[in-house]
């Protein structure tokens, strides 16, 4: 198992990819934190599947915008399982609206849950490790439109580039400290974000056409690559982004 003995603390993980990611690390050997912000009853189904795989799990509630809460997240984490290894960034929200119609509340919704939280919850895992002088690994959980324009969506894509180039200025002043950073950037995923979309037939036939591989992805496509990254088969790669979008950025136009 490729994560035996640690422990991962992976944020949003109530459903969706983060659930997916968590499970697959139970899977791996490793104990999970899972986080939720609504969905209580999702993560109690994730915590059962982690420990049906025989790991312990911990439920948190956060509020991913509040750096508070994300402080009390990592003391509490820290407190009941003794220590981090493993954090993965991937609670991640959108709005939808033009450009000119986006409002100041929404803005900040989205760059708070999507860049500021992800500032901060890594700022406290980097202080846990510093304080221990151990090394860990830290992935978040990006999205192709990091590169990608997507129109109607300026505040989610602002976002996204940040996380970017966070992750590869971290990489240069995380590395001395055998830290290791990186991002996962999703393309068309099956999940409760894309709800929408999947209930839109034409919407997803065009976008299907755009698509190399010829389907949407599914969470574990991106669970597999998480557990690279979080692996010791990953200590050598750290400020890089790993698209996992079946060759869509390459192949994509906006209808």
């Amino acid at each position: 198992m490729k994560l035996e003995g640690k422990v991962a603390l992976v944020t949003g993980s109530s459903q969706g990819i983060g659930r997916r990611i968590a499970e697959r690390f139970a899977r791996e050997g490793a104990d999970v934190v899972i986080t939720y912000n609504h969905s209580r009853d999702g993560a109690d189904e994730a915590r059962r599947a982690v420990e049906a795989a025989g790991r312990r799990a911990l439920v948190l509630k956060v509020d991913l915008g509040c750096v508070d809460s994300i402080r009390t997240l990592l003391t509490d984490s820290i407190s009941y399982f003794g220590r981090l290894d493993i954090l993965v960034n991937n609670a991640g929200i959108e709005t939808h609206a033009p450009f000119w119609e986006v409002k100041e509340a929404d803005f900040d919704k989205v760059l708070g849950v999507n860049l500021k939280g992800v500032f901060f919850a890594t700022q406290e895992m980097v202080r846990h490790l510093m304080a221990d002088h151990r090394r860990g690994k830290i992935i978040n959980i990006s999205s192709v439109h990091e590169d990608l324009p997507f129109p109607n969506f300026a505040a989610y894509c602002a976002s996204k580039g940040g996380l970017k180039m966070l992750t590869r200025n971290l990489s240069v002043e995380l590395g001395p400290l055998g830290i290791n950073i990186n991002n996962i950037a999703p393309g068309a995923i099956e999940t409760p974000i894309n709800t929408n979309l999947l209930n839109d037939p034409q919407k997803l036939g065009a976008l299907l056409k755009q698509i190399p591989l010829e389907r949407l992805g599914q969470p574990g496509d991106v669970a597999g690559l998480a557990v690279f990254l979080a692996s010791d088969d990953a200590d050598y790669v750290t400020g890089s982004t790993y698209f996992v979008d079946g060759g869509l950025t390459w192949n994509y136009q906006e209808q």
